[in-house]
């Protein structure tokens, strides 16, 4: 099961990238390699969301369907997913 630790260690990592970016910016850094940056921060900020969804299907939604009571918890997470889309 995915740790708490992952999650945090990924988001310190995407911190440096943002620290970094900012550094580019104000150094007048060529603006491809900027976007480029910013591009690696998506992506790593969507691995995040996939491992924190990962974990809430392992813990929260599978924990609703044992209980009986799924659909309070799909309706959230498919609210989440649209959100997360759009």
């Amino acid at each position: 099961m995915l740790k708490h630790a992952d999650t945090l260690d990924r988001l310190k990592k995407i911190q440096g990238q943002i620290g970094g970016i900012i550094r580019m910016v104000e150094d007048g850094s060529y603006c491809i390699d900027i976007v480029n940056q910013i591009s690696a921060v998506r992506g790593g900020l969507d691995k995040v969301t996939l491992m924190v969804l990962e974990k809430h299907l392992k813990s929260c939604v599978s924990s609703a369907i044992k209980e009986d009571h799924p659909d309070a918890v799909i309706e959230e997470l498919m609210g989440t997913i649209q959100r997360y889309i759009k």
